[in-house]
């Protein structure tokens, strides 16, 4: 038990491991991982890329930061083109914010340069001390009564080499477990994301993956059809992570940036028989206005076009 004058010495080594870590995970240095942020704003940047929306009052209640601090740090955000304010649906004193392309950018590369840090570190270990290294931390949450993460347990990025290679496994997987589909449909799948790769146009089309704990789980896809309307193709969420939100999010993410865009409609086609993807465009406010007959994928099946005004 811990008497009295043990405790300046406890007291010291706390502040002598917290110089350590500081010192080794570079929070210390003027950008954090070498980029423009520092480490507060990094982890602003962390927070929205979790939350489906925040408003600056959950941002300063979550980071226990002072709400001044804060606005001048999102004030600047704007300007810099990183996060998008909108008006609260719910509480007109309220903005949402959410990360324009260009947050999800800064994210993806903080994110990325941060796990390759952290690599490099455990592989300095063996595989017993790896393990207790992760027990030993556990153990410091758990004491010191970490609370949980009140952020969605996924987070979306924009495309980056390697992905659609996933969009079209997935797909040819999936829709042939689900749906029997044959192999035309993956490729299919790959004819649609190559022509996106080799048009694509950064200023008004987009592609969102959906990741967990490091692994992708979803994806979706804007392109331009004319000046005036956008395509919405290849939605997509995994199994393992299906119940979460994950495809409702991707789907207004898409709206969100067409209307951004000046898109005055969003299109989509799909099949009957894809009842939990129906289920969320309608939900989103899309309108079924055509249907057609056909044979595909080894199939006979009932192609669907939908749309929704913006």
């Amino acid at each position: 038990m811990m008497t009295v004058s043990d405790l300046p010495a406890q007291i010291e080594s706390i502040r002598h491991f917290n110089r350590f870590y500081t010192r080794q995970i570079g929070v210390l240095e003027e950008g954090l991982l070498n980029s423009p942020y520092s480490l507060t704003e990094a982890r602003i940047i962390y927070e929205l890329a979790h939350h489906e929306q925040a408003t600056a009052t959950e941002l300063a209640n979550e980071l226990k930061l002072d709400a001044g601090y804060l606005s001048r740090i999102l004030r600047d955000f704007v300007k810099r083109g990183l996060i998008d304010k909108q008006p609260s649906e719910t509480d007109g004193r309220q903005t949402v914010l959410s990360l324009t392309e260009a947050g999800q950018k800064a994210f993806a590369l903080l994110n990325s340069r941060s796990r390759n840090q952290i690599e490099a570190m455990l592989n300095e270990l063996s595989v017993a001390d790896q393990n207790r290294l992760i027990e030993s931390m556990h153990t410091i949450q758990s004491l010191l009564g970490s609370a949980p993460e009140r952020s969605v347990p996924y987070l979306l990025r924009p495309h980056q080499p390697g992905d659609m290679g996933w969009v079209v496994e997935r797909h040819g997987v999936l829709y042939n477990s689900d749906y029997g589909w044959d192999e035309t449909f993956e490729g299919l799948v790959a004819e649609i994301v190559g022509a996106f790769i080799k048009h694509f146009d950064p200023k008004y089309e987009r592609c969102w993956m959906a990741e967990m704990n490091g692994e992708i789980v979803g994806s979706v896809f804007v392109v331009k059809k004319t000046d005036e309307i956008a395509k919405l193709r290849l939605l997509i969420v995994d199994p393992k992570a299906r119940g979460l939100g994950i495809g409702k999010r991707l789907v207004d993410e898409c709206i969100r940036f067409a209307r951004q865009k000046g898109y005055r409609k969003m299109t989509l086609w799909t099949n009957n028989v894809l009842l939990a993807a129906r289920g969320i465009y309608k939900a989103a406010g899309f309108k079924l206005v055509e249907e057609e007959p056909h044979h595909s994928y080894g199939h006979d099946l009932v192609g669907e076009t939908w749309e929704v005004e913006l």
